[in-house]
C-alpha cells in the first residue's frame, strides 16, 4: 500500500525534541505517555508508514537516559478491568508491559498504584508484584482532586503519596489504559522532587490529536471517532491562541484541566513553565507526513471502520448507542458515507445479486476481490482463497482444497464437536492448505501470497466469528462488518 508517513524522520526528530525538553528543566523530566507505547495500530492505520512500535523504537534512542514507571489504578484492579484489544485484565497487562519493556533493554523502576483506599485486591496485587522483585508505591485518593489545589499541593495531598525512587534524567510514565492516573503521578513526583531540592519538569506525549494539523483534518477527526466512547472532543487550544496568536488542535480534557495544572505548577515551582496545553506536549508527528493525501484517505477509512465497529458492538451488546450516534455525526461533519469504502460497495453489490452473505477485499494494487457463502465455506474463508489465488496467478475455477477433504472436516465439526455451522472458518482453510502444500505446488504458491494481504481492506455483510476476526487481524487487514447476525 502507499505510504504517507516518514517513519525514519519521525524517529530522529522526536527523540531530539525530547532531549531538548529534558535540558530545559535541568535535572529530570517526567514524560507522560498517552496512548500505547507499542502496538499503536490506530496510528499505523491513519498514517500509513508509521510502524506500530515506532514510539518504542524512538525511545530506544534514549534508552540509557530513560526509565519507566507503570501506573495502574486500584479501582481497575478491584473491578478486573479488561483491555478490549487484548482481552486481558489491566493487572495482567502491567506484567506484560514490564516484560516487553525489559525484553528490549529498558529499565522499569517500579509500579505506582493510584486511587488507593485500602482495597484488599490492591494489597494482594502489591504482594504479588513484590514477590517478583518489583517496587510498588501507593498514591492515595485526594478529596476534591483536581480542583482543590490548596489541599493537593500540601503534605496532606501529594505529600501523603509514596515517593517513587528514580535515578535517570527521563522518567516515562505509562499505563495499560486511560484513567489510570498518569498525570497525577507525574505531578506528585514533581512535588516530592521539589521538596528534595531536585529540579524536575513535566511534559506530555499525546499522539492525537495532532496539534499542528487543522482541527477538522481527517487524521484528527479519526482520533475523535476512535475515542467516541470516552466523549473526547477535539478543540482549538484557547490558551495557545491567547498566548501566541497561533491555532493549535487539542482536546477537551487537556483544556479543562490546564488552569488547575497551571495553579499546581505555580504552587510547586513558584511559576508555570507553560502557557498552554499545547506547550506541554512534545509530539512531532505532524511534521513527518510525506504524502498528506494518502494519510487523509487512510483516516477516512478509519472513521468508517470505527462506525462499523460501534454498530456491531451495539448489535451484540446494546450498550453504546451514544457512541454510535456520535460517530454518525462525525461522519456527517467529515462529509463521508460508508460508500466511500470500496470494499463495502463491492460486498453489497455481490449480496444484491446472490442474496447470501458476501465479503470483499481491496488488494494493494487496488484490485477488488469478492466472495460469497456456500455450503462448504463461509464468506471470509472463501475470500482469502479467492484473494491468494488471484495473487498467485491461479485460475479462479481451480479448486485448491478438494471437496472430499472438506466434507470430513465438516462431519467432525457437526457430529463430534456438536457445532451448528458446518462451513469452514478461515483458520481451518489455512490449515488444510498448509497440509496440502507439502505435495501441491498451487497450494504452496497460494500460501506464499498471505503477506501481501497486509494493509488490505476487507468488508463482510455479516458479523464474523471471533476466529475469523482474529485471522484478519493477524494478516494485517482492516476489517469492517455489517451489524448483521454473526456466523458461528
Amino acid at each position: 500500500m502507499k505510504t504517507g508517513f516518514d517513519n525514519e524522520k519521525y524517529l530522529k526528530i522526536q527523540s531530539e525534541h525530547i532531549k531538548k525538553r529534558i535540558a530545559q528543566f535541568g535535572d529530570k523530566l517526567y514524560l507522560e505517555f498517552g496512548g500505547k507505547l507499542f502496538d499503536d495500530n490506530h496510528a499505523s492505520r491513519v498514517l500509513p508508514g508509521f510502524k506500530p512500535d515506532s514510539k518504542l523504537d524512538m525511545l530506544k534512542q534514549l534508552k540509557d537516559e530513560a526509565e519507566i514507571i507503570i501506573v495502574i489504578s486500584a479501582k481497575d484492579i478491584e473491578k478486573n478491568k479488561v483491555r478490549g484489544d487484548l482481552g486481558i485484565t489491566y493487572d495482567e497487562d502491567v506484567l506484560r508491559l514490564r516484560n516487553e519493556f525489559e525484553k528490549v533493554g529498558f529499565y522499569v523502576s517500579g509500579v505506582v498504584m493510584t486511587h488507593y483506599n485500602g482495597q484488599s485486591s490492591a494489597d494482594a496485587y502489591r504482594q504479588r508484584l513484590e514477590r517478583l522483585g518489583i517496587k510498588v508505591y501507593y498514591h492515595y485518593t485526594i478529596e476534591g482532586y483536581p480542583n482543590n489545589v490548596a489541599l493537593i499541593d500540601s503534605d496532606e495531598g501529594f505529600g501523603k503519596n509514596d515517593y517513587a525512587e528514580t535515578s535517570r534524567p527521563l522518567v516515562v510514565v505509562t499505563a495499560p489504559g486511560p484513567g489510570s492516573g498518569k498525570m497525577a503521578v507525574c505531578l506528585s513526583q514533581l512535588y516530592h522532587e521539589n521538596k528534595r531540592g531536585i529540579k524536575a519538569g513535566y511534559a506530555k506525549f499525546e499522539t492525537f490529536p495532532v496539534w499542528n494539523l487543522p482541527l477538522k483534518h481527517p487524521v484528527n477527526i479519526a482520533y475523535e471517532a476512535a475515542t467516541a466512547d470516552l466523549n473526547d472532543v477535539n478543540m482549538i487550544d484557547p490558551f495557545h491562541f491567547e498566548a501566541y496568536g497561533e491555532v493549535a488542535a487539542s482536546y477537551n480534557r487537556d483544556i479543562e484541566i490546564f488552569p488547575v495544572l497551571n495553579a499546581l505548577f505555580e504552587g510547586i515551582y513558584g511559576e508555570s513553565p507553560y502557557k498552554s496545553p499545547t506547550d506541554m506536549g512534545v509530539n512531532m508527528l505532524g511534521f513527518c507526513m510525506s504524502d498528506e493525501d494518502v494519510c487523509c484517505n487512510a483516516a477516512r477509512e478509519e472513521i468508517i471502520r470505527r462506525y462499523y465497529y460501534a454498530l456491531c458492538h451495539l448489535a451484540e451488546r446494546g450498550d453504546n448507542e451514544n457512541e454510535v450516534n456520535k460517530i454518525a455525526l462525525i461522519l456527517k461533519q467529515a462529509k463521508l458515507t460508508t460508500e466511500y469504502r470500496r470494499t463495502t460497495v463491492a460486498a453489497h453489490q455481490r449480496k444484491d445479486i446472490y442474496g447470501v452473505a458476501t465479503a470483499a477485499i481491496e488488494l494493494q494494487d487496488g484490485t477488488i476481490i469478492t466472495s460469497q457463502t456456500s455450503s462448504l465455506l463461509g464468506p471470509s474463508a472463501a475470500l482469502i482463497l479467492n484473494a491468494i489465488k488471484h495473487l498467485a496467478g491461479i485460475p479462479h475455477t481451480a479448486r485448491l482444497i478438494p471437496e472430499e477433504m472438506i466434507e470430513p472436516i465438516q462431519k467432525t465439526k457437526v457430529e463430534y464437536l456438536h457445532g451448528h455451522n458446518p462451513r469452514l472458518h478461515t483458520d481451518e482453510v489455512l490449515v488444510a492448505l498448509s497440509m496440502l502444500s507439502i505435495k501441491d505446488e498451487n497450494c504452496r504458491k497460494a500460501l506464499d501470497q498471505l503477506p501481501k494481504l497486509q494493509g488490505c481492506q476487507v468488508h463482510s455483510t455479516v458479523m464474523l466469528s471471533e476466529i475469523d476476526r482474529k485471522i484478519f487481524k493477524k494478516l494485517g487487514c482492516g476489517l469492517t462488518c455489517d451489524p448483521v447476525k454473526k456466523i458461528e
